[in-house]
């Protein structure tokens, strides 16, 4: 996603493949190239939230790896991967990769508020990010990359700030927790080839994920309590 990401996906795959009979799969990189002619437009529009329902989006850095630990929790309809908090309309992977549209990758979640709760979901959240770094998780760097809660209405957003609070007070780890939390602006849905991506291409997923390091960095700042959903 991150020309890090990318150079880092093409590279290892490259070597894994010459040295295995496992059938060449694309790249990130290839993939995107594919596909980058796709807009927004032609993206799936995410499930809206109704009467019964509620909506939650944040920003954990990549949104590949965002989507895994809601989908699996009860109570929680769909996730979908996008883009917010930019000055940008109607972004596409290419303008929001860049770093100029302002935009952070996100995933938006609409759940069941009788099932799961909102500060369930921001439990996970938490568990999932590196909240003690500007612009940049893991071994992604830019804007684009920085964590956000973005809440949809007061109580969330009150929500948000009493676990950052509480979370600040009872935290395992050294570092202060940067993390904003902000009132929801427009969230673009990212292209088709972004959604669910840890269940359409497992390899290339599970590549870039260890190679990042994020597992190794949530462990280390959580403990047991890291991921908090399915990798």
């Amino acid at each position: 996603m991150s020309g890090i990401r990318s150079i880092f996906f093409t590279a290892v795959v490259g070597a894994v493949l010459s040295m295995s009979a496992i059938l060449p799969t694309p790249s990130h990189a290839q993939t995107h190239t594919q596909t980058q002619t796709q807009t927004p437009a032609q993206a799936s529009a995410p499930i809206a939230a109704t009467s019964a329902t509620a909506k939650a989006t944040f920003a954990g850095g990549c949104f590949w790896c965002m989507e895994a630990p809601f989908d699996v929790l009860p109570g929680v309809i769909s996730t979908t991967a996008g883009y917010i908090g930019g000055q940008t309309k109607n972004p596409t992977y290419k303008e929001v990769s860049s770093g100029r549209s302002g935009h952070a990758e996100a995933v938006q979640i609409i759940y069941d508020p009788k099932k799961i709760s909102y500060d369930k979901l921001l439990d996970v959240f938490w568990r999932n990010i590196d909240p003690t770094v500007v612009n940049r998780q893991f071994c992604d760097v830019g804007t684009q990359y920085r964590t956000g809660v973005f809440a949809h209405d007061e109580a969330q957003k009150k929500s948000a700030e009493a676990s950052k609070i509480a979370l600040q007070k009872s935290k395992p780890f050294k570092g202060d927790i940067v993390t904003e939390i902000i009132a929801a602006p427009e969230f673009y849905p990212a292209e088709d080839y972004h959604q669910d991506y840890y269940k359409k291409n497992p390899t290339q997923y599970s590549f870039y994920r260890a190679g990042c390091g994020r597992d190794d960095r949530l462990k280390a700042l959580w403990g047991a309590a890291a991921g908090g959903g399915k990798h």
